[in-house]
This record gives C-alpha cells, structure tokens and sequence, in this order.
C-alpha cells in the first residue's frame, strides 16, 4: 500500500507540472529580481462588475464554468495557486493588464470583480486581493493569486498551499455561508518584505479535516466509512455532532497538513464517486 501512495504521489506531482493552470508553472513563473517593498492589500469598494470575462457562462479546455450571480456568502477552503512573469502585461479576463507586482487574483466563478480575504491555512497569514481575471483551470484549484499576493502569503516556494477564501461584499450577505462586509478605507503602508515573519505551520492550532458525508443516522455514516477503510483510507472517522440538538454523524478524514496528501486523497475520493469533500479546520 505504501509503494502504491508513493507511485500516485509522483504521477499526481508530475501531472501538476505539466498540466499547466489559467497560468504558467508557477516555478517556472518568478521574477528574476526580487522586489523590495511588498504591495498593500487590495482595498475593497463598490464597483460595477466588468462588461468582459462574466459570462454568465464560458467554456476553457472543454469544460463548461458558471459565473456566479453575486459574491455574496461565498466561502470556500481548497487549494491556492500562483502565476506571475510569464502572463505579465497580458491582458486579464476582465481586460486590464495583468500586473504580477499588484493584489490580484484569479477564480473560475466569482464575478469581476470581486474583492475576496486568503486565508493561509498553513502559516496563518491572510491578504485582500481583488479578483479580475479567470483561472485556474487546473483540477482540485480554488484561485490563482497573483506573485505578489503569494509572496505576502507566504506560499511562493511551495508553489501552492491550503487556503480559505471569503468574499468581501457591501450587499446583504444571503445563504448561509458566512460573508465578511467591510466599510471602504484608505491603503495601508506597503510593508518592507525583509519584516514580513516567517511561515509558523499551524500558527491558530487548527488542524484540517477532509469531510466527505453528514449522516442523521449512525448506520449511514458507519456504511460511509467501511467504504473508505476498505480502499486504504484508514485515517478516517466519525465525528459526531450534536450541536443542532439531535446528532448528525460526520465522516472524516485526517488530519491533513500537506496539498499534495489533500490531493492525492481528492484523487482517491473520485475513483470512489465522491465528489463533494468539504475542507474542515478546527
């Protein structure tokens, strides 16, 4: 079983490599010097959404992307990837010029633009950008930042990293995911990049949890599990919760640090017909 996760561990790494997102490679994609000052958060305020780049449905390599409606009670946890040289100066989704120095950033459904806060899951770090263009077309890839917006992340060397993403919104907030509203205010100072911290793993304590089912019934959630236990996932459990007043079994998996592990478990998921798995932090 260990030889097989390693051997789905390189094909899944070079099949990144390879594949290509909205944007270049990202280790391929640096700036050859480095920049001494490291911008502001982007500042969020009310604008009308762009004439190019909404759809309100489009098609890239063959796969069809709604674009929402609105931004509003949009949260989501995944992954987060980078580009930046390569598409510099390019025209954007939106059509504005791609600026990898600026707080920008890409996503496959948000409408132009939208201001959204990136959580690192890993470091704690968490950075305004707004979203202007489209990407990253890469399976199992929740927004492309710009270099800049990594950088500030912390996430350049990696390539990727484990993110929460939260739309930031003037509107009521609707559904019932939460929606982080803001009043407009001035930038903040860039900060010099020789003060910015190192990465801290896990700096709140949290540890993420992959669920993949909520069951009102024991049973249900136990069928759940002896399906993952019998396909060599046997990190997984039942969380039961009893928060609502009558309990809801949650299957569970991990803890998981790395997006590689989130990766290759999404993989393992999918060859089961599950499609849906939620990133839980705790």
């Amino acid at each position: 079983m260990r030889a097989e996760r390693l051997f789905l561990l390189a094909t899944i790494a070079a099949v990144l490599l390879l594949a290509g997102c909205g944007s270049a490679p990202v280790r391929d994609s640096a700036p050859s010097g480095r920049i001494g000052r490291l911008p502001a958060d982007a500042v969020p305020r009310p604008e009308p959404y762009s004439r190019w780049g909404n759809g309100p449905v489009y098609e890239v390599l063959g796969t069809r992307y709604t674009v929402l409606p609105t931004a509003n009670g949009y949260s989501e946890r995944g992954v987060a990837s980078w580009y930046g040289e390569k598409f510099h100066g390019r025209l954007t989704s939106s059509r504005e010029p791609y600026d990898m120095y600026a707080m920008t950033a890409a996503h496959k459904s948000l409408p132009l633009p939208t201001y959204v806060e990136v959580r690192n899951l890993r470091n704690g770090r968490s950075i305004v950008v707004r979203v202007n263009d489209r990407g990253p077309f890469v399976h199992n890839r929740i927004i492309d930042l710009s270099y800049a917006a990594a950088l500030r992340l912390g996430m350049v060397e990696d390539g990727t990293s484990l993110v929460e993403v939260t739309a930031i919104t003037f509107d009521e907030p609707s559904g019932d995911r939460p929606t982080r509203e803001v009043t407009a205010a001035p930038p903040a100072a860039a900060t010099p990049i020789a003060e910015q911290p190192d990465p801290i793993r896990n700096v709140n304590g949290e540890r993420l949890f992959v669920q993949v089912g909520a069951f009102g019934e024991r049973g249900n959630a136990q069928r759940r599990l002896s399906l993952l236990s019998g396909n060599g996932i046997d990190n997984a459990f039942v969380h039961e919760d009893l928060g609502s007043g009558s309990a809801i079994y949650r299957v569970r998996i991990g803890p998981v640090s790395e997006v590689i592990q989130y990766d290759i478990l999404v993989e393992q998921l999918e060859n089961l017909g599950i499609f849906d798995p939620w990133l839980i932090a705790e």
